[in-house]
């Protein structure tokens, strides 16, 4: 990609271009506000992870964005991970913490009460708004934030068999969602298996057998499907390996867009348990994943990918309605109340400016559907509709363009 091409995609440019974000020093570096249409897009990717994995078995759940410290030290993520955590708060005698990951929530709700192994493997999902203090000059538009929500996930089973089929299973996931986003294997993204240093004892969770054996299955479920990642010494977690999702962003940039982690820590320090079959009580096997990573990250790879031109189902407006003058207002208002009633996100401009004007502001918006009616239109009850991507479409009725648009939207462009 060239140096120009990519400066035209940087998601900061386009998130301000498209009114999408924006930052305030008032507010904080790092924090992230989105306008109305920018939310837009951030409700459509949330919806659409949410209902896929309810429909692949997944258990979505709403945990507190805050806990007690005792949570963390529990969990270990403190001290291990407290220079990237906020500091206490400290309240009523007692500290907590904004949290900057799930897992211990999810571990507690499986905790609540006595597990069997005909209820694993357990998916417990949620959209987590997590807090991590990142560095000031690490911090880069919505790709490395200090707030971000995460749609993260904790699969509990009953054996390493069984944890095995959940890793590649998730992939799968993983694979699915960046096919409909239209990101293909090799060239948008690829695998990195993250592992582990047993020597570095500080960093890491001591227990060399289970690194051992946890890398050995990861690396085996990716050689299982096509072969083809790459390894990197001292990026896993402090708990276990993972299998990265890396992608590049317009300014060449490699960072983790999703991640599928083996924990053979967790069920240790919670006792995770459940009663097999002969009814005995056995360990339990932890797989942590993100099907779509953050949904900030997530959007500056997408904003990036599409320059800014997102598919019919992600576009923050995705008809536009340009009356040609006064007369034809209330037309185009019909038209504009028949599209929302339809959960079609549409607007009409009226405005004083010239219809080409309006047609072209539209374009630099890169609004998916321009809808132009003017006194033929109004009189045969038609609508001319203006493609981003297809250019000019015969006239046509409006039910027809419902019905047309309303397929684009449900396939997410996939027609």
């Amino acid at each position: 990609m060239a140096d120009n091409e990519m400066s035209e995609r940087d998601h900061k440019k386009l998130g301000r271009e498209l009114d999408l974000f924006t930052f305030s020093d008032t507010v904080g570096k790092g924090l992230p506000l989105f306008t109305e249409k920018g939310a837009a897009i951030y409700r459509e990717l949330e919806r659409f992870v949410i209902d896929e994995e309810i429909k692949r078995g997944y258990m979505h759940v709403k945990t507190p964005d805050i806990a007690k410290l005792d949570l963390y030290k529990k969990s270990g993520h403190y001290p291990h991970y407290k220079d990237s955590m906020y500091p206490p708060i400290v309240t009523d005698d007692d500290e907590f913490m904004l949290r900057p990951m799930t897992c211990p929530h999810h571990f507690e709700l499986y905790l609540s009460k006595p597990r069997s192994y005909r209820e694993l493997p357990m998916r417990i999902a949620e959209l987590a708004q997590l807090y991590r203090y990142e560095q000031s000059g690490e911090l880069m538009g919505l790709q490395r934030v200090r707030t971000f929500c995460l749609a993260d996930a904790h699969i509990v089973c009953a054996s390493e068999e069984q944890a095995a089929e959940e890793v590649s299973q998730a992939l799968n996931l993983i694979e699915y969602i960046a096919g409909v986003f239209g990101l293909s294997y090799g060239k948008d993204y690829r695998y990195r298996l993250s592992l582990g240093d047993v020597s570095n004892t500080v960093k890491y969770y001591k227990n060399d057998a289970a690194w051992e054996k946890s890398e050995k299955l990861l690396r085996e479920v990716l050689e299982k499907r096509d072969g083809k990642y790459i390894e990197a010494k001292d990026e896993a977690a402090f708990y276990g390996p993972k299998i990265d999702v890396q992608m590049k962003n317009a300014n060449g940039k490699e960072d983790t867009a999703f991640t599928v982690q083996y924990d053979f820590c967790m069920p240790d320090r919670f006792d995770l348990t459940y009663v097999a079959s002969d009814g005995s009580k056995k360990r339990a096997f932890v797989v942590h994943r993100s099907s779509i990573g953050a949904i900030e990250r997530i959007m500056a790879f997408l904003i990036e990918k599409y320059a800014g031109a997102f598919p019919l189902w992600l576009s923050p407006i995705q008809v536009r309605v340009l009356p040609v003058s006064e007369k034809q207002a209330a037309y185009g208002k019909e038209i504009v109340s028949m599209l929302k009633n339809e959960r079609i996100r549409a607007e009409m401009d009226d405005s004083a400016e010239t219809l080409g004007k309006r047609i072209r502001a539209g374009k630099v918006e890169k609004i998916p559907y321009l809808v132009v009616v003017g006194d033929e239109e109004v009189n045969s009850q038609t609508i001319t509709v203006e493609s981003r991507d297809k250019g000019k479409l015969p006239a046509q009725k409006c039910e027809e363009f419902l019905s047309r648009i309303r397929e684009e939207i449900r396939s997410r462009g996939s027609v």
